[in-house]
C-alpha cells in the first residue's frame, strides 16, 4: 500500500479527530507514521523514498501518512511542527510518539518493530 496523502480534514477522520476531543484518541485500526514534510525540504526528498519502501514492506501491518505542512498549516500549527521531516509515530495501542529529523531506514524498521508493531513479538514469544 502506498503513502496516503492527508489533508487536515482527513487527518481528523482517519487519525484525530483535535477539534471535538481535547484527550488523544487515535481513531485508526493499523498503526500509523505521518511525516510532516515539504516538497522543497532536501531531508524530506531523502526520507519519502524510504517511507514508500516501509509501506510496501509493512502493507497491511501499518498506514504511512504524509501531511504537506505548507497546504495544511493549521494541522501543523495544531502539532507544533517547527522542522520538517517530522513525524508522528502511532503504535499499535494508539499513543504517539513525535521524533523530528530524517532518520535512516534502519531506525524506521528498529521503532515500527519495537514500538509500533509490539504485540506480534509479544504474541511470538508467549506460544
Amino acid at each position: 500500500m502506498p503513502t496516503v496523502q492527508l489533508t487536515t480534514a482527513q487527518f481528523k477522520e482517519l487519525v484525530f479527530d483535535y477539534e471535538n476531543n481535547s484527550d488523544w484518541k487515535y481513531q485508526g485500526n493499523l498503526p500509523a507514521i505521518i511525516d510532516f514534510y515539504a516538497d522543497w525540504c532536501g531531508p524530506c526528498k531523502m526520507v519519502a523514498p524510504i517511507l514508500e519502501e516501509l509501506s510496501n514492506e509493512y502493507k497491511d501491518q501499518l498506514v504511512i501518512y504524509k501531511v504537506d505542512t505548507d497546504v495544511e498549516q493549521e494541522l501543523s500549527a495544531v502539532f507544533g511542527i517547527q522542522s520538517i521531516p517530522t513525524l508522528l509515530f502511532i503504535g499499535a495501542n494508539g499513543e504517539p510518539m513525535m521524533q523530528p529529523g530524517a532518520l535512516p531506514k534502519h531506525v524506521f524498521k528498529k521503532v515500527i518493530d519495537e514500538h509500533l508493531l509490539p504485540q506480534q513479538k509479544t504474541d511470538d514469544t508467549t506460544s
